[in-house]
């Protein structure tokens, strides 16, 4: 079997692992978007063209040291604890598949729909990591949209002061919602941005895992030396609506989507396998199957789940509010639920 050529990079088994992960991310994707046509899920945000992004920068990481303050998009992967390995939507959505308490540690951030409200927390996050002594990185994901607003500015300015070991990973996916790059920046890159900061910014092909992989790893290379933050721009193509509530057809224009199609990042994976003699039909059938059974039992886990969970009340402040009391209240009485959690 031949080896990778690329110096450094990952292993043959790692490659072939991160193809399986970005299968599998695809499965869910598409799952999870059929569920909510049915009235059986709720809106989501298709992973479509990002999944090189999520496997390649997730493979570039240590588990064990490194945080991941992900968006909305990165919902998807596989989250290793020591040697297991749990589907990160059993393990949100349903809990530890083989139940029971969840493992320690967990290094990944519950997601969230504020533009680029995470970024400060991640620069805060791995400020404390170097006061403390840590040797590891925080990463944020956002995407392009995210790039105007002001807690971006703000975050990557204090990143630059403070030589936080903090990889801001933008994600250009072509569109925020509806709003062209075009109309985003007049900048030649989102990772020139990166100069105003004092740090350097990297464009990546977001289509390459492998070259994600690269990028990650120097980047975080670089911040657990010591020396400070890194822009990471990964440039790739959203293949699906913003969220199951978006209608694309009136906005992105068919003939540029078909000529991303032809870059879609499992496509470029196999690709690469494939002259690697890395992998066949055979290893692909094999991945799709075990995704769609992955993704069956957590669907039926969750659609047996008697009564929908008031956890999410919890943890937002050290105390209650008044508001957040009575929304609580409500939502027990509407479901029959008894108790109020944390409060």
């Amino acid at each position: 079997m031949a080896e990778p050529t690329t110096s450094g990079g990952p292993g043959a088994d790692q490659l072939r692992q991160m193809m399986r992960e970005m299968i599998a991310a695809r499965v869910f994707s598409d799952r999870a978007f059929n569920l909510q046509r049915q009235g059986r899920a709720g809106t989501n945000a298709p992973v479509d063209g990002n999944e090189a992004v999520i496997v390649g920068t997730s493979h570039g990481l240590d588990p064990i040291k490194d945080w991941v303050l992900p968006q909305y998009r990165e919902l998807v992967g596989l989250q290793r604890f020591g040697d297991e390995v749990i589907d990160r939507y059993t393990l949100y959505v349903m809990g530890h598949p083989g139940g029971g308490h969840l493992p320690e540690p967990i290094r990944v951030w519950p997601p969230q729909i504020s533009l680029a409200a995470q970024i400060p927390h991640a620069v805060g996050l791995a400020w404390g990591m170097k006061l403390r002594g840590e040797d590891g990185v925080a990463v944020v994901f956002f995407g392009d949209g995210a790039s105007s607003e002001g807690d971006f500015y703000e975050a990557g300015n204090f990143a630059g002061v403070l030589d936080a070991p903090v990889i801001l990973l933008c994600v250009n996916n072509g569109w925020a919602i509806s709003t062209p790059t075009s109309r985003q920046t007049a900048a030649t890159s989102f990772a020139d941005k990166a100069m105003a900061f004092g740090f350097p910014g990297v464009q990546v092909d977001g289509t390459d895992a492998v070259a994600m992989h690269e990028a990650v790893s120097a980047a975080r290379e670089r911040a657990v030396a010591g020396d400070g933050p890194t822009l990471i721009e990964a440039v790739t193509y959203r293949l699906a609506p913003h969220t199951t509530a978006d209608d694309p057809t009136r906005y992105v224009p068919e003939d540029v989507l078909a000529e991303w199609r032809e870059r879609d990042p499992l496509l470029t994976m196999r690709r690469q396998l494939e002259a690697l003699d890395l992998w066949s039909d055979t290893d692909h059938e094999a991945a799709q199957a075990d995704a769609d059974e992955r993704m069956e039992l957590a669907v039926q886990r969750a659609e047996a789940t008697p009564t929908p969970p008031d956890g999410f009340f919890d943890h937002v402040y050290s105390e209650p509010t008044a508001r957040m009391q009575r929304q609580r209240e409500g939502f027990n009485e509407h479901y029959g639920l008894t108790g109020g959690g944390a409060s």
